[in-house]
């Protein structure tokens, strides 16, 4: 039987190019589609593809009465968890590709899904260098004490810092907290200069034309640095592949799951 999914965001910059591919597909079904625009009208002749025969609903809670085992988030961070807190409350599965939600929204999240019996897989990047970035960063955190995070995005993103990072953030403060050689309260001049601290290390955010997305983090030792970097050109394809997997392996999933990894076998 193809899977169901109802896609939230299906106009947007990623949305669309998920649309398209999952129009391609033989074992996944788009069966209801959610965007600001386009109301009532045929996805595919929204986007140019006349295989989407879906709808568009102005709300994830008219688009959840269609046939749906797979709710996709792909919205914005202010209307994510009321969407996929419905889509949990209607016995769907969900995934979360928007960026901005916060440690305690997705402690909520997490108990609905527990509650629900339904995963919830919430991947801050879908590609798949940016997988490797933070295995090879969680590889070097258990071996170097003390390491920054710096992401760069377009001058238009409103939200800093962004998924990726604060995903990464999240995994490496599960290891340990990074060391400062000297700590934040003894800190002269502007402390706010020295990043947000996030989950016990320090997170850098760039805003400027000319990025699209990248990723790096730092790690210092004495007279040794190790940089571990991600980027990403402004096409949209690079997360294609990676959506589709978690739309395919999130029903075999229970509670929150963080990363893509949690349903790749990288060892």
């Amino acid at each position: 039987m193809p899977i169901h999914v109802c896609l939230a965001g299906a106009t947007g910059w990623a949305g669309s190019a998920l649309a398209r591919a999952i129009a391609t597909t033989d074992d996944i079904v788009l069966s209801a589609a959610v965007a600001r625009r386009a109301v009532r009208q045929r996805l595919g002749a929204v986007l140019g593809e006349p295989r989407l025969d879906c709808l568009v609903y102005a709300t994830a809670a008219e688009a959840l009465a269609q046939p749906c085992d797979v709710f996709f988030e792909y919205t914005k961070p202010d209307m994510a968890k009321a969407n996929v807190l419905a889509a949990l409350d209607r016995g769907c599965h969900v995934v979360i590709g928007t960026s901005g939600l916060s440690d305690d929204d997705y402690a909520e999240i997490a108990a609905a899904a527990q509650a629900a019996g339904r995963g919830v897989l919430a991947v801050g990047n879908f590609a798949l260098t940016a997988v490797l970035l933070q295995k090879f960063a969680e590889v070097a955190a258990r071996y170097i004490d003390q390491w920054e995070i710096i992401d760069y995005a377009r001058d238009t993103k409103p939200d800093s810092p962004s998924g990726t990072a604060r995903e990464l953030a999240a995994r490496l403060g599960r290891i340990r907290a990074a060391e400062l050689t000297v700590p934040l309260e003894a800190m002269t001049g502007v402390p706010a200069a020295r990043g947000a601290r996030l989950n016990g290390m320090q997170v850098h955010s760039v805003r400027l034309p000319g990025y699209s997305i990248a990723l790096e983090v730092v790690f210092g030792m004495p007279d040794q640095r190790l940089t571990i970097r991600h980027d990403a050109g402004a096409s949209a394809e690079p997360y294609v592949a990676g959506a589709l997997l978690a739309i395919r392996r999130v029903g075999g999933l229970v509670g929150l799951h963080r990363g893509l990894d949690s349903v790749l076998e990288l060892g």
